[in-house]
């Protein structure tokens, strides 16, 4: 027969502390325990393969007599079925903390800060952004090894439908290579992101703006050698078409990285995290050499003109071409490596593969094994100096 509820909510607001601890009892092992210290704490006591055991409920008022009395019946259940109450708590806690750990963001956040030291400022903030703005919200607590595709889409989708098609793919990018590094890490099986290639439209290319007709590339060197600002800004603008890195690769170059005596500037490159080497062509030492005098006892070939301690604005060169009056759909920061890629193949009929080497670019043999960075080294260096020569030629030839 069950045993009949004893206690009532007026009992249990009215009980007081006492100087013992004592008990209240709701019958079927339930109990409150009022402590001296005033607590009142519910308790299922019950016997487990020959033993005592007792199970927490929680306290009083947090949890009232009906949630004490729903727990309770749900403990009994599980007795009844032969499973301990307390292990049974313990089981879900633990499967519970290993959920939380194995989370979508729980593995983001390891595996950007394994893989971001060596990013550049700017892209680390970016991937942050765009997993906390549009990815930890609506996925970050979810165990990363349950994520399903149409769950996946269901998220790069909002990016999509706000028009931030071009965002949507990178960050469906990022995502890959978190699941990616959890299966390395054996925390998931498989990638999602995968299954979704053709989800989204493609985005359509942009092609940034560049200079390539040989006269109009005389006449920009001719408005480049005229520039007045600072020097500065100067002498990064002269260097920009004769060594076509990246902009940000070229205000960021680090004294330190350059050697003389070989006349090479070696780095690593942020995009693919390998190392390059650009020869330095006599014209290139030349403007190196002007500029050093000014900024070579610090850290940046081409410091801040706010503080030494930073590297150039991203938009110096930019703002020195538009006060020129180059407008930007004529040439872009990026538009010197387009026009050295086209000049050199066109006019002075370069090797692609030694243009594409000088990129930066992935270039393969043809067992698709990849070239290392000192490949056609040699091949290299003359082509710069020719690429040099080449310029001044169309900058003197009016």
């Amino acid at each position: 027969m069950r045993t009949p509820n004893k206690l009532s909510d007026i009992q249990i607001r009215n009980a007081k502390p006492k100087d013992k601890n004592y008990k209240l009892s709701d019958g079927g092992g339930l109990f409150l325990l009022i402590t001296k210290a005033g607590g009142k704490l519910w308790r299922y006591k019950y016997r487990f393969e020959g033993r005592e055991k007792l199970l927490s409920l929680g306290g009083y008022p947090d949890i009232g007599l009906k949630e004490a009395r729903e727990s309770h019946h749900e403990a009994r259940k599980l007795l009844a079925s032969g499973i301990d109450p307390c292990e049974h708590r313990k089981a879900q806690k633990q499967s519970a903390a290993l959920r939380s750990a194995n989370s979508f963001e729980v593995i983001a956040r390891e595996w950007f800060s394994r893989y971001s030291q060596n990013w550049a400022v700017s892209h680390s903030k970016t991937v942050t952004r765009r997993l906390e703005k549009d990815i930890f919200p609506w996925m970050g607590d979810r165990p990363i090894s349950e994520i399903t595709a149409p769950e996946l889409l269901t998220v790069i989708r909002q990016v999509e439908e706000r028009g931030a098609l071009e965002t949507a793919h990178r960050e469906l990018n990022i995502c890959g290579q978190v699941f990616r590094y959890a299966i390395a890490t054996g925390r998931a099986e498989r990638d999602p992101s995968g299954d979704l290639r053709g989800a989204l439209p493609p985005v359509k290319s942009k092609h940034l703006a560049a200079i390539t007709d040989p006269k109009r590339v005389g006449e920009l060197m001719r408005m480049i050698y005229g520039y007045e600002g600072s020097l500065i800004v100067k002498c990064a603008l002269k260097l920009a078409p004769l060594v076509f890195v990246r902009p940000g690769e070229l205000r960021q170059a680090l004294w330190q990285d350059f050697d003389w005596d070989k006349k090479e500037w070696r780095f690593t490159v942020t995009k693919t995290h390998t190392e390059h080497i650009v020869p330095l062509s006599r014209q290139s030492v030349s403007i190196l050499k002007e500029i050093q005098y000014l900024t070579g006892r610090g850290e940046f070939v081409f410091p801040s003109g706010r503080t030494p301690l930073r590297p150039m604005s991203n938009n110096a060169i930019l703002a020195a071409l538009r006060s020129l009056g180059i407008p930007k759909s004529e040439m872009s920061g990026h538009g010197f490596r387009a026009m050295a890629r086209t000049l050199l193949d066109e006019e002075l009929k370069v090797r692609p593969d030694l243009v594409e080497h000088q990129l930066a670019h992935a270039v393969k043999d043809p067992l698709g094994r990849a070239y290392n960075r000192t490949q056609f080294l040699e091949e290299r260096h003359q082509m710069m100096q020719q690429w040099a020569d080449y310029l001044d030629k169309l900058r003197t030839d009016v």
